[in-house]
């Protein structure tokens, strides 16, 4: 993957923290800060899906009632949750 170079300014405790939390873990501060910034991104990711979930729990009726109970429960081709995260690795059908 390309790189491309980021400056940011940040206190000094900032950057001291930074710097020895990467020691500690016997990384650089690139990587350091790398694996925060994807860390994040995939708790953006978790938390999007359990808010949607949530929605649709929260208006099941409302969608029962606008397009009809016989579509209710039907996941054609879709992941679950946790497969949707990690890029849809399985078989992408739901148990039965």
């Amino acid at each position: 993957m390309a790189k491309t170079q980021l400056n940011v300014r940040v206190d000094e405790s900032t950057a001291e923290t930074a710097r020895n939390r990467a020691s500690q873990r016997g990384i650089s501060v690139n990587r350091y800060i790398e694996e925060l910034v994807r860390a994040d991104q995939a708790e953006n990711g978790r938390t999007f899906v359990e808010a949607a979930a949530d929605f649709m729990k929260q208006y099941e009726a409302v969608f029962a009632e606008e397009f009809g109970r016989e579509r209710e429960g039907r996941r054609t081709n879709a992941l679950p949750a946790d497969e949707a995260l990690n890029g849809g690795s399985g078989s992408g059908r739901t148990p039965a």
